[in-house]
């Protein structure tokens, strides 16, 4: 491997650019990338469950797949100390407003992540009953839809991660906003 792919390789690992002096590599950033690298990398999620989805959400923290590998490891249960809100299932009319009262309790910048049918549109419950809300997004902003009945524990973690990519390439929440991600 020459020097050319080792500092293609390790500006792959870094906010910024290594710029290649004799005896080593300066890396040139500006601050800004810095704090989108280290937000991105640890994003604590808080859990919404509130259905059969809440099951593959929690096999994600398995040992199987180990969400902790990619810097989600801090999973909270207080808005107060989350990052991203994974919306797990079935939103009723009752849990409407305290699903939105848990939005406005996290800290800026803050991500949601709808997983599943029934948090995308309302899944088959929304035809058949009156007290089934038709998709997070009509009460809360959502960044990342995950459609499947339920999502595989793979479909989440390539959402976090695509998540992780639009964050480290220094999106703004209203870039992020405008353009919704589809894993």
């Amino acid at each position: 491997m020459d020097v050319r792919e080792q500092i293609r390789e390790t500006n792959k690992d870094f906010p910024g650019q290594v710029i290649p002096i004799q005896g080593g590599g300066i890396i040139a950033s500006t601050f800004q990338d810095i704090i989108n690298w280290a937000r991105s990398n640890s994003l604590w999620p808080l859990t919404f469950a509130t259905s059969c989805c809440g099951i593959e959400m929690m096999s994600v923290a398995s040992a199987k797949y180990d969400f902790s590998r990619f810097g989600f490891e801090v999973a909270r249960a207080t808005p107060r100390q989350a990052d991203v809100i994974i919306i797990a299932g079935t939103i009723v009319n009752k849990m409407a407003p305290v699903l939105k009262r848990l939005y406005d309790q996290m800290a800026d910048p803050k991500y949601v992540i709808a997983m599943g049918a029934c948090a995308i549109s309302g899944g088959p419950f929304f035809y058949n009953t009156y007290s089934v809300v038709k998709g997070a997004d009509h009460i809360i902003p959502v960044d990342v839809y995950i459609p499947g009945c339920p999502p595989r524990p793979e479909a989440l973690l390539h959402a976090l991660i695509s998540l992780q990519e639009k964050i480290k390439s220094g999106w703004t929440k209203e870039q992020i906003k405008a353009e919704p991600l589809q894993p």
